[in-house]
């Protein structure tokens, strides 16, 4: 949705899908990590569950990054790249092939991280908190800006998540009203 968005808006947008596992995009990836390696091939040859599946597609595509690279630096007049990854984020977060992935970019162009949170759940305060520590945790590990976005809020408003940001004792009257 924010590619289309994007692209309506005249900006030129290049698109990068690295979750192997997923069925069906909502947009038409510039590079996909579906056409170089099968990650149910790989649980398959390696006997790997889901998750290792994941993680080997995405080691072997960390080894060829200089080629994507390669690809997005060849693209002139792009206002944007925008990097589709594992919704499984500690296997994206917390593993080397991440890491390379993260640096290469970082080293090649202005990066900045999204973490995306579920308005939907995050009206519980447990819930909001382990979003805004794990975004924190991953602002920390990649030493890259990170930005919050809070996601279906058509369904539900975002106007608590925004108190909560702002004001620390809005939040902590909530969280007290539950314990």
């Amino acid at each position: 949705m924010l590619i289309n968005t994007l692209k309506l808006a005249g900006k030129n947008v290049y698109s990068i899908n690295l979750d192997p596992a997923i069925y069906k995009l909502s947009f038409t990836p510039n590079i996909d990590i579906r056409d170089s390696v099968s990650y149910k091939a790989l649980m398959s040859k390696y006997t790997l569950g889901p998750n290792g599946g994941i993680m080997t597609a995405l080691n072997l595509f960390a080894t060829q990054i200089d080629k994507m690279i390669s690809l997005t630096a060849a693209k002139s007049n792009l206002d944007f790249i925008l990097i589709d990854t594992p919704g499984q984020i500690e296997v994206f977060t917390w593993s080397a092939s991440g890491q390379i992935i993260s640096d290469s970019l970082a080293c090649s162009y202005p990066t900045v991280i999204t973490y995306i949170a579920d308005t939907v759940r995050s009206q519980s305060v447990t819930t909001f908190m382990s979003n805004m520590l794990y975004a924190l945790s991953i602002m920390y590990k990649s030493k890259l800006p990170l930005l919050i976005a809070f996601n279906k809020i058509d369904v539900t408003p975002h106007t608590f998540a925004t108190e909560w940001i702002k004001d620390f004792e809005a939040f902590e009257v909530r969280f007290y009203l539950i314990i």
